[in-house]
């Protein structure tokens, strides 16, 4: 994932008329994924938007035709998933995934998150987070199991299958519910005691107290 470079909206969705600009695009985009962040996707609507960043409605909805197509476009161009360095084994690996567990959620996180809910309802907004965040985060673990095939620790296709499913699962629970970021102790033992069981049952860590 990159961040937004390209902040106009698809081709499809303009309307006839003079270019558009890409500073006003990328000063809408910046003020969406703004109030998405500090207030909540309920609080995303053209007036707010064009209050915040000093423009008209209408050259909102020359750029997206609905507050769902804005926010979806916002969150394509966030970085919520990242390939971590190899540090030379499965274990590792996983730890340094979710070693953004261990802070608060941030600026795009927060505004991702938002949309979990709503998420369920609008096609848009599924697209949005089906890019953000399942679509990476399938090509990282797979990267993983890679990994870790080539250092002769296979992973089977169904147990990584199994870890994708749960990770995934984990990865909205902390968007929803993680009030309190985890400890770094926290996140290990999650890798432990139930990442690695998934991947391979006999090889589950116990942590000594």
């Amino acid at each position: 994932m990159t961040s937004t470079n390209d902040v106009s909206a698809p081709a499809s969705t303009r309307s006839p008329g003079r270019p558009l600009s890409p500073e006003l695009s990328e000063q809408l985009v910046s003020v969406a994924v703004d109030i998405l962040a500090d207030e909540g996707w309920g609080r995303l609507n053209s007036d707010r938007v064009a209050a915040r960043a000093r423009a008209g409605k209408a050259g909102i909805y020359r750029r997206w035709p609905t507050m769902a197509a804005l926010a979806r476009h916002a969150v394509t161009g966030f970085a919520l998933v990242r390939l971590p360095e190899d540090t030379g084994s499965l274990r590792g690996d996983l730890v340094a995934l979710l070693t953004p567990w261990t802070r608060p959620l941030d600026r795009e996180e927060r505004a991702a998150a938002s949309l979990v809910g709503a998420a369920r309802h609008d096609a848009d907004l599924r697209a949005g987070l089906e890019t953000a965040v399942v679509e990476p985060l399938a090509a990282v673990l797979r990267e993983l199991a890679d990994r870790s095939t080539a250092r002769g620790q296979a992973v089977p296709d169904h147990r990584l299958s199994l870890l994708s499913t749960l990770v995934q699962a984990l990865w909205w629970e902390r968007y929803t519910a993680f009030a309190v970021p985890l400890s770094e102790r926290e996140v290990e033992e999650l890798v432990d005691e139930v990442l690695l069981p998934v991947v391979d049952p006999s090889a589950a860590v116990g942590l000594s107290v």
